[in-house]
């Protein structure tokens, strides 16, 4: 796998066996430790200067350690330091009792610490190695310093947080800063995690990004570096057929809205032509309202089974609002061998046997892409979702080699997956996208990135990250209607 600091995540896993392969390379774990710890002490230098206090706290393991680094170097900057730690001290082992040793002034204990004005605190308890709640000493610290509104930089990740899922594990506290090591981590980005981090840098403290690429699980933070290498760039003789062909299906007559703006998202994402599929008693309603987006009636099995003679229609949009779940899984089931998005209904109609579905997209390359908020998703994969030791990415991993498609698992922290075990998180999402129609209007753009060619995974999460960037565009306030008027181009590469 490569390895982009810029994007790359690394779970607890990987970071414990970088720092095995980096000891057997010779590397001194110790000076990366001092690395890190001088790193931290930099940065509450830099944000912090007026800080009347540097606070330290600090935990028994390695973390702490860190923290000790920091507070001595801090000292002999001239700061006033003050060093409390979980924990006796004198049961530290390792790399930690050795960076306890260059702090030379006394400790005390981290239920003694009462903040004061001007006070900055390092958080060096815990960092992205937690994985149990907190003890009470430590979120009664946590509380303390919440309601005095003292600032916190955390050391990896703020203590509290398990930096596996970016969930609380009791009490947490909440960084103004969060300073990391060699990449960051997924309770860097899953939520609540996220909202917890306040401004976050990483910092390269000595590894070889040679460690680093055999470690790597391909998980990353969504984004063009990703999938832009995958745009197409227009050929001045191109027509619209060469741009993709892109069919979604039409609910009833009263239920036509989600696949017209399915329809809108994937006009404007780039598909040359875009097709709604419609039966003849929702034609007059969805007739009214087209323009550029032509009408197709297509009243049962039969009548789609004529359709699908014409390959020049390259992928499909089946789900929102349609409402018909057996026709839904009669469809589904006769475009096993063409790219499709499956949203909404289309997820839903198979949540009683979904083998089947899963069955029909097992040949290939991966061509189904579904699009589950929580509800969909534990409809379709019941055991995953129940499972309380697997985090969002887990799921989402777990799921898509299950199905052989990709999974785009909705949020607020949306995860991308796919079936050969690359993931990745999405950031961009302004919390207004939370709004009636809006996933309709990403299936749509998904669509239309499979209809121009681009592999399934890499028009999954282009698509969902340009969704949210025509979030951000549209403003807060936005209806779904306006999403489709703030896609912007798609950058590219080459």
């Amino acid at each position: 796998m490569s390895f982009d600091r810029t994007i790359s995540i690394m779970t607890r896993q990987e970071m414990s066996a970088i720092d095995s392969d980096a000891s057997r390379s010779g590397i001194d774990s110790f000076r990366l430790m001092t690395s890190a710890g001088l790193a931290v002490s930099a940065t509450a230098l830099r944000l912090y200067p007026q800080a009347l206090q540097f606070v330290v706290l600090c935990g028994p393991g390695n973390n702490g350690g860190d923290g000790y680094i920091a507070a001595a170097a801090l000292k002999r900057s001239g700061a006033e330091v003050a060093v409390h730690a979980l924990g006796d001290t004198a049961r530290l082992k390792g790399d930690a009792a050795r960076a306890h040793t260059q702090w030379a002034d006394g400790v005390e204990t981290l239920q003694a610490y009462r903040p004061e004005t001007g006070d900055v605190v390092i958080d060096a308890l815990f960092g992205a190695g937690l994985s149990r709640p907190v003890p009470d000493d430590a979120a009664f610290v946590m509380q303390v310093v919440a309601q005095a509104q003292i600032p916190v930089i955390a050391v990896d990740l703020p203590s509290g947080l398990d930096g596996r899922t970016g969930q609380v594990l009791g009490e947490s506290f909440r960084a103004s800063h969060t300073v990391t090591f060699m990449a960051r981590k997924p309770g860097h980005l899953l939520l609540p995690g996220r909202t917890l981090c306040g401004g976050l840098e990483v910092v390269d403290i000595g590894i070889p990004e040679r460690i680093l690429r055999n470690h790597t699980s391909g998980l990353c933070e969504n984004g063009p570096c990703l999938w832009a290498a995958q745009a197409r760039v227009l050929d001045p003789s191109v027509h619209k057929f060469k741009r993709g062909h892109l069919a979604i299906f039409s609910g009833g007559p009263l239920s036509t809205g989600a696949a017209r703006l399915s329809a809108a998202a994937g006009l404007k994402a780039g598909a040359g032509l875009v097709t709604l599929a419609s039966s003849s008693a929702a034609l007059t309603a969805n007739a009214a309202h087209l323009t550029a987006v032509m009408l197709k009636q297509i009243e049962d099995a039969a009548a789609l089974r004529l359709w699908l003679a014409d390959k020049r229609i390259s992928a499909f949009v089946l789900g929102p609002g349609f409402g018909d779940l057996e026709k839904a899984r009669q469809y589904a089931l006769m475009l096993g061998e063409r790219a499709l998005v499956l949203d909404a209904d289309g997820i839903t109609a198979f949540k009683d046997d979904p083998a089947t579905l899963f069955d029909a997209f097992a040949q290939g390359e991966p061509h189904l892409v579904m699009t589950p908020h929580e509800g969909e998703f534990a409809r379709l994969f019941a055991d995953i979702d129940a499972d309380p030791t697997l985090s969002k990415v887990d799921r989402a991993v777990a799921a898509a080699k299950r199905s052989h498609a990709v999974i785009v698992y909705k949020g607020a922290d949306t995860v991308i997956a796919s079936p050969d075990g690359r993931a990745a998180i999405n950031t961009n999402a302004p919390p207004w996208l939370a709004t009636a129609g809006s996933g309709d209007t990403l299936a749509g753009i998904i669509g239309a990135h499979l209809a121009q060619g681009m592999p399934a995974f890499e028009a999954a999460a282009a698509g969902v990250w340009r969704h949210g960037r025509a979030g951000t565009k549209a403003g807060e306030g936005l209806t779904a209607e306006d999403l489709a008027a703030a896609i912007e181009p798609l950058p590219s590469i080459g």
